[in-house]
Order: structure tokens, then sequence, then C-alpha cells
């Protein structure tokens, strides 16, 4: 079993910016991909960022130039660099993260942490 805890998230103005972070505990077990993800109320949930194990990221153009993904892999953490916000980036944004638990693989997800960027 793995849980992932958020955090970081809270209200900032736009072009302001907020570093999330997501560590992954429990025992036996290895991260292999982690994501960012966020849903907006009545909206799907859209992937914000990846990160593979050896560190390839992926962003959704939204959030290109803007958004940075990073890992610490003994650490079981990811983080979300967000600058120049704006409001529409505005969600509840979630951690996910691919394991081996041990060798069974499956999906996790955070709680969530809000994201507001409001003035």
């Amino acid at each position: 079993q793995v849980q992932l805890v958020e955090s970081g998230g809270g209200l900032v103005q736009p072009g302001g910016f907020l570093r999330l972070s997501c560590t992954a505990s429990g025992s036996r077990f290895v991260i292999n991909d982690m994501a960012w993800y966020r849903q907006a109320p009545g909206k799907q949930r859209d992937l914000v960022a990846s990160i593979t194990r050896d560190g390839n990221t992926n962003y959704a153009d939204s959030v290109k130039g803007r958004f940075t993904i990073s890992r610490d892999n003994a650490k079981n953490t990811v983080h979300l660099q967000m600058n120049s916000l704006k409001s529409e980036d505005t969600a509840v944004y979630y951690c996910n993260a691919d394991a081996l638990v041990p060798i069974t693989r499956s999906v996790y997800w955070g709680q969530g942490t809000q994201v507001t960027v409001s003035s």
C-alpha cells in the first residue's frame, strides 16, 4: 500500500507562484512514473505534468514555460513549481504515482490540494 500526501496549495494572486509537494509513503514499494493532475469544478481531471523515474518530463500545453515538475527518488517526492499563475490555474491538484507494491503495479492518488488564483 502506498499513500500520497500533498502540500503547498493555497491562495495566490495572478502572477504569483506556488510550489506543490507530494511524498509517497508505505512499505515494500517502488515508484515509477509520477504526475500532477488538476480538476476544476465541473471539469475533467486533466494531466498537468508528468515525470518518469529517470527524469523525463511532459507538460500540458497550458502550463509549458510556467510550471516545472521535478522529483527526488531518494525521498519518494515529486514537486510542481508553479510560476506566473493565472486564474485559469485554479483547481484541485492531485498527485499521481504508478507504483510496484512489491511487484504488483497499481496507480495511487493523493487527496488533492486546492490552488486558488485570485486577486
